[in-house]
């Protein structure tokens, strides 16, 4: 529906962002200043002890310096509840006590129109109730009973029946005046090709009520008592009241239970879901008859970042991961993922829990693996490696999964998992009698110690951080300090920097939290957190004569220097990871040989980053010269000592 012009506005104005929030979280009130309207918790949106989620009630926006969840109240009421933005709105206005304006008559004939299908949902639920305690579902009260559902379950759960007559539940609704295309629409009839009467969709079955976030009864699964059936499961088909692909088994209660801080767990089926609730996993879902969706996957990070797709311990279940996987790839985000619980072989979570109980689950759950390992297994699980040309299409296959995550951080991050799962894979382990304490008579000693000179080589010397990359991180945090308007255009550089001393960190962090207040305010919000840091970090000579520091008004010259500063990490870093992995893959015993040289590369690769390598005045900031340098004295052998 249309709303008038101002209405939004003058809603805004009467609630508080702040009391709309209070409601799921709880307040940090050491870090708070309530007079101000600035308030600070713990996020809702993910899982976490740190108060990093902003909330300025003054402007009336929130923002999460962990997850980056960010908006006003109709956002927050939109995510939390999980609602549609005019619902939201007709929450906040119920709470102002603003009257909704007069809807569109389309749109109100429509919503009229998914309010009685839902009631006609209502009443089909009821009489599925009453039919379970007839004599016809003797059967499936039995098979309830073995699968020890009590029947306390059976009502929590809503559970019903289906007589097997073609006409059963048609006749009882439109008894009560119910219209036949109603109950068509709702789903519940079909009506036959030739034209005759609509006849009952589910027939002969257990039913289990599907509803939405809301509570609202919008369709229903059936499961089927002859074990002949066509299909074991059956849904109700798509209508005006339910999409499968949008919807998932339980949301409402998983959702609450989740918020308050229960893992949100994926299950297969309608059976899994209930034993898993009742044995006190209550934040629990299922997908509805289908293979789990991109906006069932959007629902599900929407209640908490991590969900947990636990699936069933068969090779089915396995394929079922491996297709949430390749779903999943491209939609990963900072913070936002998935893990798989993998139960035993042949057994769902309700057999599991039935025969080593509830302790038995919460194991497999708390050994759940992350998306990246399953990935792993996929490619290599049953596979010989024992060619390059196999290690070659394994390399390939690998590259293109990694290149579908469209997030670089997360696809650096995997791309360093899946190298460190590769050289597991083909380095050899090394034979006993190489190993450090094993000393039989015909094979060679054990590596000698280091020698002296090997101590106090340059490439030992240098540390695993030259001082030069902390002098380049306290200038640009520094110049940031200074020139606080300059924060957010280079936020997302500053959240991804790799720095070396935790005060630099604290540093960083003062930063990112000043980031988004008022401009003028800046300064004073990162003096407050950082003030005793950012005295010694200006107290340094080379900071403290830096251009853009001394030069407080000059924003360009402050956003070229930062820049700049950025890229020099940023291209030192790379040169020295390619020299620690050119270490790391040479096989062989290092001699003082080796040493030598690659401290005399170790040498020119930090000369290159200061621009004074000799015939390459550009290569420090050019990490493919770097490699293919470095890759030439590789190729050359240079550990092998020369003769003559």
């Amino acid at each position: 529906m249309s709303l008038p012009p101002g209405f939004l506005d003058e809603l805004r104005t009467r609630i508080s962002l702040s009391q709309v929030v209070g409601r799921k979280v709880t307040w940090d009130l050491r870090k708070s200043n309530q007079g101000k309207g600035d308030m600070w918790a713990p996020c809702p949106f993910h899982q976490e002890k740190s108060a990093s989620f902003h909330v300025d009630d003054r402007k009336g926006f929130y923002y999460c310096f962990g997850c980056h969840a960010k908006g006003d109240a109709l956002t927050f009421v939109k995510e939390t509840e999980n609602v549609s933005f005019i619902e939201a709105v007709e929450i906040l206005a119920r709470e102002a006590g603003m009257p909704m304006p007069a809807r569109d008559p389309q749109a109100a004939q429509k919503a009229d129109r998914r309010t009685q299908l839902a009631e006609v949902m209502e009443e089909a639920v009821k009489w599925f109730r009453l039919q379970l305690r007839t004599s016809a579902a003797a059967p499936a009260r039995d098979y309830l009973d073995r699968r020890r559902m009590s029947p306390e379950a059976q009502d929590r759960w809503e559970i019903g029946f289906a007589p097997d007559q073609r006409q059963g539940l048609f006749h009882a609704l439109n008894q009560k005046g119910i219209a036949p295309d109603m109950i068509v629409a709702a789903g519940l009839c079909a009506k036959p090709d030739d034209g005759g009467p609509p006849y009952d969709r589910f027939r002969g079955r257990i039913i289990f009520p599907i509803r939405d976030a809301r509570g609202r009864a919008i369709s229903l699964g059936g499961r089927a008592m002859d074990p002949n059936a066509r299909a074991k499961y059956l849904n109700g088909p798509e209508t005006e009241l339910f999409d499968k692909g949008r919807n998932l088994y339980n949301i409402g209660p998983a959702r609450e239970a989740a918020g308050k801080g229960q893992p949100l767990i994926v299950a297969e089926g309608y059976m899994d879901v209930i034993a898993l609730s009742e044995a006190g996993f209550k934040a629990v879902v299922a997908p509805l008859g289908t293979a789990v969706t991109e906006d069932q996957l959007r629902l599900l990070w929407r209640i908490l970042p991590e969900p947990i797709i636990s699936l069933d311990g068969d090779k089915a279940g396995f394929n079922a991961a491996l297709r949430v996987i390749d779903l999943a790839l491209p939609m990963l985000e900072a913070g936002q993922g998935l893990r798989f619980a993998l139960l035993p072989q042949g057994l769902d979570p309700d057999d599991l829990i039935k025969a080593q109980g509830a302790p038995a689950m919460q194991k497999v759950l708390d050994e759940a693996q992350p998306m990246v390992n399953l990935l792993w297994r996929r490619e290599t699980e049953g596979r010989v490696f024992d060619s390059p040309e196999r290690k070659a299409a394994l390399d390939k296959t690998l590259r293109a999964a990694l290149m579908r995550i469209k997030d670089p951080s997360i696809r650096g991050h995997y791309g360093e998992e899946v190298k460190r799962l590769r050289q597991d894979l083909f380095t050899p382990a090394r034979p006993e009698a190489f190993r450090p304490g094993k000393r039989p008579g015909r094979f060679p000693p054990p590596p000698m110690a280091p020698l002296p000179s090997t101590k106090t080589s340059a490439l030992a010397a240098s540390g695993p951080t030259p001082v030069e990359e902390q002098v380049l991180e306290a200038v640009v945090l520094a110049t940031l300090a200074t020139h606080p308007s300059l924060i957010t255009r280079f936020e997302s550089d500053l959240e991804m920097l790799d720095l070396t001393l935790e005060e630099h960190d604290r540093i960083r962090r003062a930063l990112l939290h000043a980031a988004h207040a008022e401009p003028e305010a800046r300064a004073e919000k990162i003096t407050g957190a950082a003030g005793d840091l950012l005295e010694t970090l200006f107290a340094r000579s080379h900071v403290r004569s830096a251009p853009p520091v001394q030069n407080r008004e000059d924003d360009e010259l402050a956003v070229m220097c930062v820049a700049e500063g950025l890229a020099k990490l940023d291209a030192r870093r790379g040169a020295r990871r390619e020299v620690e992995e050119a270490i790391h893959d040479l096989t062989g015993l290092v001699d003082e040989g080796l040493t030598w040289r690659l401290s005399k590369a170790a040498e020119a690769v930090n000369s290159a980053g200061r621009g004074h390598l000799e015939g390459a005045t550009e290569m420090g900031e050019d990490r493919a010269a770097l490699s293919a340098h470095l890759q030439s004295l590789i190729d050359s052998q240079i550990w092998v000592k020369k003769r003559g």
